[in-house]
């Protein structure tokens, strides 16, 4: 048996580390849509799910570990921008506002499974033009839900943090230690 985690982020990949030492990545090449009966803020848990099902089917002797990451604010879902102008929205909404971060986890092996999601919230300092600017000139918001990386310079944005960091980062690794625990029993 062995661990594998179902995404190709660079930091779930160094965070996982924190749990497991033996493990490897495969990417879920996978539509990233919900049905629309999915609750928004149930989509990360969803979508966690089905890139570690992807993975699994191949995998039935191991556990496969998926997340997916979300940015929620004003009862809508921040995903990934898709150029700077919709980086600048992003962020212009989030600004001097509290949003929430809801990371999906998901664990499979063979046919058992379960997910689980964890919510933490985030205040951002206000922001002028001139701090969106210089943070979209560093390139970070590109790659990141709701258009920031936290563990970057996004923290600079950042007044208060209540709940787990890591999963603002996108893996709540304690609460996966602890479901991972109990999953191997």
């Amino acid at each position: 048996m062995k661990y594998i985690l179902a995404s190709g982020s660079p930091r779930r990949k160094e965070l996982l580390r924190l749990i497991v030492n033996d493990y490897v990545c495969e990417t879920a090449d996978i539509y990233e849509n919900c049905p629309d009966e999915i609750l928004l803020h149930k989509r990360p848990e969803y979508l966690a799910l089905k890139k570690a099902k992807y993975i699994a089917k191949d995998h039935k002797e191991d556990i496969v570990i998926g997340a997916d990451t979300a940015v929620f604010s004003e009862d809508k879902m921040l995903g990934k921008p898709n150029d700077k102008e919709d980086a600048v929205k992003m962020l212009k909404s989030l600004s001097g506002k509290t949003h929430s971060v809801i990371t999906g986890c998901a664990i499979v092996k063979g046919d058992a499974e379960m997910s689980f999601s964890v919510e933490t919230r985030v205040k951002f300092l206000p922001l002028s033009d001139t701090d969106i600017e210089n943070y979209i000139l560093t390139n970070e918001p590109f790659d990141k839900a709701g258009a920031y990386g936290i563990q970057g310079f996004g923290s600079l944005l950042v007044e208060s943090v209540s709940g787990d960091y890591f999963n603002i980062v996108g893996l709540p690794v304690s609460r996966l230690n602890r479901e991972l625990k109990k999953f191997k029993d």
